[in-house]
């Protein structure tokens, strides 16, 4: 007959031809759309981090640099002889003791000595700040704000420096810096790989290649994609009963005298790396898990035909392909545990330090706990300098997550190489 089809009348399936197309059209768009937004929403997020990182400060002087030498307006147009004469004779007694035991003012370079005067002489105060796109367009704004405060003057700065990095914690946030947060978040970090990585890829060996499928150990499985959903928070809990407390004599470092902080009580790098640790362990035990499920069956029989072990089939053939996919999992869940903060403010990591962790057993705090103190504070310009760390800690985790996927794609590639 004609117009018919062995599927149907020509009509009827080229109608459903079409709806297919539809449908098939609609979804792309719908995929597209999904897509703008997200992209749209991660650069609202870091143009208004961006924003506050970059802009114009108004501040005013408590001995304005006139009144030290006079003609020169600001510190930098002092010559080396003018610097060294207001350090002598203008510091305290006490900061120029401390200042020469450090370093000998006659010694120090013109940066230095520029610093040392307007910290300790001119000691400029933040009145307000502007973000970088309130400086572009309201510049009548300032000025109009400059006008209602004599004596003050705006400076166009960016609260992400050098300095900045490399400075320690102080209530000046024109002085303050990250580096203490910093070198805590980084010991931390250290700790929960260290103990996170080998105790989760170990428990996921065993639930994939050696437990029987009981039902203790469907349980036990049910279990660990339970706990990879538990509040952050509940974990702090956790390490404040078992590792602050509990395990007060190890974390605290008193069964090593030569380690010992009496001010620490437990609450010590140690502590918080074990309990981010208890917090990605999950995660890694899933990830891993996974990546070895994705091994075909095929190559494990083909190791046992050769007359290898169980153990030198997982070591030699079934942990070298999944690698790659292993270390993926490690990546996300050291991310989170970097960005955390909920579980070290629990276990009593501190807010204000301004003492560099030394090791293990220190008092420590964190990048996204000085985050949260300093965008706590009322004053406009502890914002800019949260802002500020959190470029510095969106730049920390873009570097940890290039090297170790520049690790894994060499591993992986030494893989496809040597098959």
């Amino acid at each position: 007959m004609s117009g018919m089809h062995a599927f149907g009348k020509a009509q009827d399936i080229a109608a459903l031809m079409n709806r297919r197309r539809a449908n098939a059209v609609a979804w792309n768009l719908v995929f597209i759309l999904s897509t703008a937004l997200a992209v749209l929403f991660l650069l609202l997020l870091v143009c208004s981090i961006v924003d506050s990182v970059f802009g114009y400060a108004v501040l005013t002087d408590e001995i304005e640099p006139s009144a030290l030498v006079p003609a020169k307006s600001s510190v930098g147009d002092f010559s080396r002889q003018e610097l060294e004469e207001v350090a002598l004779t203008r510091l305290s007694s006490g900061v120029l003791r401390r200042v020469e035991h450090e370093k000998p003012i006659a010694q120090r370079s013109d940066k230095d000595l520029r610093d040392l005067v307007e910290h300790y002489v001119v000691k400029p105060k933040v009145l307000r700040t502007w973000g970088f796109w309130d400086s572009l367009t309201k510049r009548a704004e300032v000025s109009a704000f400059i006008a209602r405060n004599p004596g003050s003057y705006a400076s166009f700065r960016s609260w992400l420096t050098p300095s900045f990095i490399v400075s320690d914690q102080s209530a000046d946030p024109l002085r303050a810096g990250i580096r203490t947060a910093l070198l805590g978040s980084l010991w931390i970090i250290m700790i929960t790989f260290l103990f996170a990585f080998p105790v989760g890829v170990g428990a996921a060996i065993y639930l994939q290649e050696y437990a029987l499928d009981t039902r203790l150990n469907r349980i036990l499985k049910l279990n660990i994609f339970n706990l990879s959903a538990v509040p952050s928070i509940i974990y702090g809990l956790l390490g404040l009963a078992v590792f602050v407390r509990a395990m007060e004599p190890f974390t605290s470092g008193a069964l090593f005298r030569s380690f010992t902080d009496n001010t620490a009580n437990g609450r010590t790098i140690v502590s918080g790396g074990l309990t981010l640790g208890l917090l990605v362990l999950p995660i890694i035990i899933i990830n891993t898990q996974e990546a070895l499920k994705a091994v075909p069956d095929s190559l494990r029989m083909s190791a046992y035909g050769v007359g290898a072990t169980k153990w030198q089939t997982i070591w030699y053939q079934v942990l070298p392909v999944s690698v790659d996919r292993i270390l993926t999992g490690t990546i996300l869940a050291l991310s989170r545990a970097l960005g955390e903060t909920a579980p070290l403010v629990v276990i009593g990591a501190s807010t204000f330090i301004s003492v560099d962790p030394s090791g293990i057993f220190s008092k420590f705090t964190t990048l996204p706990i000085q985050i949260y103190q300093w965008s706590a504070r009322p004053q406009g310009a502890y914002r800019n300098i949260a802002a500020a760390a959190i470029v510095s800690l969106m730049i920390l985790l873009l570097l940890m997550n290039s090297v170790a996927i520049h690790t894994r794609d060499k591993i992986a590639k030494k893989k496809r190489l040597e098959s």
